[in-house]
């Protein structure tokens, strides 16, 4: 039986066999002599995206990681870097240093922050979080068009990934067909991505897909 730790584009987390290209987390939320989520969804303010391979290091999913057989972060898996980030997560400053430098430096520019620090992000995105009690904001499909790439809306359940002037259709499989934004007139969309991070992309930061959106 797959564990409950994949994230969908709303921030909740599932049991489903796929896995995704990276993992993350949000503290110690599980129990792991059964292996299974604690009833709270986060135990800090700093979620982050990691890579799934880092310096040869081993470790049992949801599991005892720490020292003295003591439960360890809780792993999470995503899509892609596109889905964390509408899930309210930002990259890690320990294996994907890089990347978190370029996207705390680019908050700090979309803010006009002379010395950004990842806790001052972290605390804007705690806010904006669905998963975390905030609110998405409405948004028209007139207005798709001036969304960066890598923004990801809502239709009720459905969540679409904005990509080249297009809307592709999420699952934890991977990116459906395109769809014009056009054929999503008339609908109640969400903006699932927080309102910080899509500062970010119009910054430029370029988050990593899934190979489906490429087909």
């Amino acid at each position: 039986m797959p564990l409950q730790n994949r994230v969908d584009p709303f921030g909740a987390i599932h049991a489903v066999p796929e896995r995704g290209l990276f993992t993350g987390n949000r503290g110690i939320i599980h129990d792991p002599e059964t292996k299974t989520l604690l009833r709270k969804r986060s135990a800090l303010q700093a979620w982050i995206i990691c890579v799934c391979e880092f310096r040869n290091v081993r470790r049992e999913p949801m599991g005892r990681n720490r020292p003295g057989g003591k439960a360890g972060w809780t792993e999470l898996f995503f899509l892609d870097e596109v889905t964390a980030l509408a899930a309210g997560h930002r990259p890690c400053f320990y294996c994907r240093r890089e990347r978190a430098s370029d996207f705390v430096r680019r908050f700090g520019g979309a803010f006009g922050i002379a010395e950004p620090r990842a806790p001052m992000l972290d605390k804007r995105l705690h806010r904006e979080r669905l998963a975390a009690g905030g609110q998405p904001p409405a948004v028209k499909p007139e207005a798709l068009a001036a969304l960066p790439d890598g923004a990801m809306v809502a239709d009720g359940n459905a969540a679409y990934a904005l990509r080249g002037g297009q809307a592709l259709r999420w699952s934890f499989a991977g990116y459906g067909a395109p769809t014009a934004f056009g054929d999503l007139a008339g609908r109640p969309l969400r903006l699932l991505t927080p309102a910080t991070t899509i500062s970010v992309l119009r910054q430029g930061y370029v988050p990593a897909w899934h190979p489906s959106a490429e087909a």
